[in-house]
């Protein structure tokens, strides 16, 4: 089994990350390869960077650190659930990112989207290059949901069936790229 870690990007009043967050995570919840937790960055609320080594070192002084460090660490994959906000994805995910550097390392990454038009592509795109830079590998396919707020019905996310059918193929390449990349993470580790 392995343990995947659903991470949403937005924090702001009024967000809606949470809402396609839960759905992704109960698709994940029938996969009996995964054990899905909700990483929300609005409630473990990181502060700007703010450790004075390099993540790399590993050399935390803060407990929100210690406590992020711990939880990435112990992540064998990743969805990333990110809006799209002035063509890329938003500063509390990025800040959630540079937090860390060993810790993401050799772990597959899928990512859900969501925005206008675009569907919050433009967001995937920008997350998966950084996400490469930190050894992570993003899955070349996303989910994309261009006008979400049309899927949301009395406060829950309520895509269709053909958006169930591409999670559950996301979900299948992360658990076949998670599985490929276990030897890497134990040689690392």
């Amino acid at each position: 089994m392995y343990n995947l870690k659903i991470i949403t990007s937005t924090i702001r009043p009024g967000r809606k990350g949470p809402l396609v967050a839960q759905w992704i995570s109960e698709v994940a919840k029938e996969n009996p390869d995964l054990q899905v937790e909700i990483l929300d960055l609005a409630e473990i609320n990181l502060p700007l960077m703010n450790e004075a080594n390099h993540p790399a070192m590993q050399k935390y002084e803060h407990q929100h650190t210690k406590d992020w460090s711990k939880k990435i660490a112990e992540a064998d994959a990743f969805v990333f659930v990110t809006a799209e906000y002035n063509y890329g994805y938003p500063a509390p995910l990025r800040n959630a990112l540079e937090y860390l550097f060993k810790e993401w390392a050799y772990k597959a990454a899928g990512i859900v989207s969501y925005g206008g038009i675009s569907g919050g592509s433009r967001a995937a795109n920008s997350l998966k290059a950084d996400l490469a830079t930190l050894s992570v590998v993003p899955l070349a396919g996303a989910i994309h949901f261009p006008m979400f707020n049309n899927l949301i019905i009395d406060d829950k996310f309520t895509p269709n069936e053909d958006h169930v059918k591409a999670a559950n193929a996301l979900l299948e390449q992360l658990s076949r790229w998670t599985n490929a990349l276990k030897t890497m993470r134990t040689e690392a580790g």
